[in-house]
């Protein structure tokens, strides 16, 4: 199985804490521990035209989590380097034998933050799948920890959702797969930049002037106003400031900043739950006040990364009927797999948890809060 290099620009990239209404959990559904959980890794080429944003591969890599037979054997899947692994990405049997009698299964498509990876979404994939649900999640091509960051990868957000479009339309024909999926059950979960992106397939749309409106470099004289954390992500990892990524993605990608505006929406996208969204406050309120899809949004308290004010609930009070979980005292960060101890030594800023949060624990109640949630949204069980 491929296993994910991290670089240091992880998850945050072009993302954006207040408090949201605060809500005690409801009884989750339970995941039960006993299942079995497979994994393999799947390489999509798209037949239709797309924009690579630059990616050196012209494809798209995707890891698939399913329940599997009672007879699989599990074992610890890791993201990073095999001899001295990062993250912890859940367990798991490489090619299980799919469960027995278990067709026409609901599917969850999973979206990174930017400069992450597909396997970063392992915690909530491997949960999922041990719930009877199939989960994938894709890397986004110039956009994640695998390959080199470009800057139509880091700009583009609006693109992100053709990947899991693409993503959607391989499934269905995948030999393996394709028979076992309702299509008419699919939903899609997104952390940070990925948050943002699944609620494009709901119907989200961006207007882009909002953030270089905010990020504008400031006048002689004029106080600043770039405060907030997207506007200093692109200088972190090494592409120059934002401006500058702006004046190299419109050389290349004059077609694609046209249409950023547009509609990404994925009619067969029946529901969308988005863990610390980022750069909400790019998406118009014409567009979030259009979707007739169920939303759920899930913040930290703690997150001045993607900050409650400016994107959860400002989502919130704009989607009509979305509901908003705020997890006291939980960072932005806390949303990543759980970490080695390797991990917690060379990434402290991603490892590190606010005093008396347990990522585990957390990572148990978002994960029975978004069960529930599909279950109930897609009308399952």
């Amino acid at each position: 199985m491929k296993r994910a290099v991290l670089v240091a620009g992880l998850c945050g990239a072009l993302v954006l804490g207040a408090a949201a209404e605060q809500t005690k959990p409801k009884l989750p559904v339970q995941v039960d521990a006993s299942s079995r959980v497979g994994v393999v890794t799947r390489v999509f080429h798209p037949a239709a035209k797309r924009n690579w944003r630059g990616a050196a591969a012209k494809e798209l890599d995707a890891v698939i989590w399913y329940p599997a037979a009672d007879t699989a054997i599990e074992t610890k899947q890791y993201v990073g380097d095999l001899e001295k692994p990062l993250f912890e990405a859940g367990s798991a049997m490489p090619h299980a034998p799919f469960a027995p009698h278990m067709e026409r299964l609901p599917l969850v498509l999973l979206s990174h933050g930017s400069g992450g990876s597909a396997l970063q979404m392992a915690w909530l994939g491997t949960a999922l799948a041990r719930a009877g649900y199939i989960a994938v999640a894709v890397d986004h091509p110039g956009n994640n920890s695998r390959e080199k960051l470009t800057p139509e990868g880091v700009a583009l957000w609006w693109e992100r959702a053709t990947d899991l479009s693409n993503v959607l339309d391989a499934m269905l024909k995948d030999e393996e797969f394709g028979e076992r999926i309702d299509a008419t059950r699919v939903a899609a979960a997104g952390y940070s930049l990925g948050g943002y992106t699944v609620l494009e397939l709901a119907g989200a749309q961006t207007d882009i002037s909002q953030f270089f409106d905010r990020c504008k470099p400031a006048k002689p004289g004029e106080k600043p106003t770039d405060d907030a954390a997207a506007c200093h992500e692109t200088e972190r990892d090494g592409l120059g400031s934002n401006q500058h990524v702006l004046e190299a993605t419109r050389e290349t990608s004059g077609e694609s900043l046209a249409r950023s505006s547009g509609s990404f929406r994925d009619a067969r996208v029946k529901a969308v739950f988005a863990i610390a969204p980022a750069l909400g406050f790019t998406q118009t309120p014409e567009s979030l006040r259009a979707i007739r899809v169920p939303v759920m949004l899930v913040v930290g308290k703690e997150d001045v990364v993607a900050p409650a004010n400016e994107n959860a609930d400002y989502l919130r009070g704009s989607i009509r009927g979305a509901r908003e979980i705020t997890l006291p005292g939980v960072s932005h960060y806390t949303f990543l797999d759980g970490c080695t101890a390797a991990g917690k030594s060379t990434l402290p800023q991603y490892c590190s948890d606010s005093s008396g949060v347990d990522r585990e624990a957390v990572h148990a109640q978002v994960v029975g809060d978004a069960t529930g949630f599909f279950d109930r949204a897609l009308k399952w069980r």
